[in-house]
């Protein structure tokens, strides 16, 4: 195709004028108009009024950053496919940009502008330049230098634990470890999908040796996506949280992570007051209205080829979550505001 992006509008965000003019020259070769912002402050009020079909964006900018930006998107239901490119060296910059389902993360100094013509065909035609889940994720570019250094992803991981207090979709969040933190093999992780829902999961890292680890890496990674992408097929209705299960089980396989790996993972619908737990190899109880639901711990991930599980559903308001294995023993606490 000698105009590839023929037809396809593009937003450029970077605060570098020479770099956005020199990819806006690119793109413009390929077929496709553009528009630039200076940071994601600008960003967010040009496409109000000329939605792009992709956006291309740096991570450092003045006023409002890259994370800022997309998790601003993402909040308002908007599914724009972005592409990050930054000279950034930090990998939870990365693992946030991959997290709020991100198409790909370029680095800069872009050596080869093929690279960054193959990145935006794949985000715009992804039934022709189709790639497996693994595969679309740069937050793991190089899955076998980080399993031949367990001691960097440890150290990683834990950078990437969420804040014990945070405030996501309208609702206060706030969980403790009741296990002493140095013994601690439960690793949480939760996120906003929209205004309206968020997911959240935990997953027991001690029964698979540095596997564990790396199972939570990449766990981290694919989550959200995984999930957005199901209740996108779900036409409004709530997720079948047990499909979703089923699906990390058979990542983990591709991935090639021998082990067990129990795991517990949440859904909560703040509109609907919905939360749904599904879990496989993990104790559960959950407190809500001053009701108590218990939900055994099943099979865990790893341990057969197909995946089994045990569900529970709640409709509340607020809850607390208490999830317990061999890792250890948290609390999960939710209010709406």
């Amino acid at each position: 195709m000698e105009k590839p992006l023929k037809n396809k509008h593009i937003l450029i965000v970077d605060d570098e004028v020479v770099f956005r003019s020199v990819v806006a020259g690119y793109v413009r070769s390929l077929g496709a108009t553009c528009s630039e912002a200076d940071n994601g402050l600008e960003a967010l009020s040009v496409l109000e009024d000329f939605p792009p079909d992709i956006i291309l964006c740096d991570l450092i900018m003045p006023v409002m950053g890259g994370v800022e930006f997309v998790e601003n998107l993402r909040l308002q239901g908007n599914k724009i496919p972005v592409l990050v490119i930054s000279a950034t060296d930090k990998m939870t910059d990365v693992a946030s940009m991959v997290r709020l389902g991100v198409e790909d993360v370029i680095l800069k100094p872009i050596t080869d502008l093929n690279r960054l013509r193959e990145a935006l065909l794949s985000s715009l035609y992804p039934k022709l330049f189709s790639s497996q889940a693994l595969e679309k994720n740069d937050f793991i570019k190089d899955w076998d230098e980080i399993k031949r250094h367990p001691e960097e992803a440890a150290r990683l991981l834990q950078e990437l634990q969420p804040p014990v207090q945070q405030v996501l979709a309208h609702c206060r969040i706030n969980y403790r470890q009741l296990t002493m933190a140095e013994h601690s093999g439960l690793v949480l992780d939760i996120a906003a999908l929209s205004s309206k829902d968020l997911g959240f999961y935990c997953l027991d890292i001690t029964r698979a040796k540095d596997n564990g680890v790396l199972a939570a890496l990449l766990l981290r990674a694919i989550f959200n996506g995984l999930l957005r992408e199901h209740l996108s097929n779900q036409d409004q209705r709530l997720p079948h949280m047990s499909s979703l299960l089923r699906e990390v089980n058979q990542l983990f396989k591709q991935a090639g992570l021998q082990g067990q790996f129990p795991l517990l993972m949440g859904y909560y619908h703040v509109e609907q007051k919905s939360l749904i737990l599904v879990s496989a190899g993990l104790h559960a109880t959950v407190n809500s209205d001053g009701s108590q639901i218990q939900l055994s711990n099943s099979v865990p991930l790893g341990t057969t080829d197909a995946a089994y599980s045990n569900q529970v559903s709640q409709h509340c308001d607020a809850w607390q979550c208490q999830v317990w294995g061999a890792g250890g023993r948290l609390r999960l606490m939710l209010s709406s505001e």
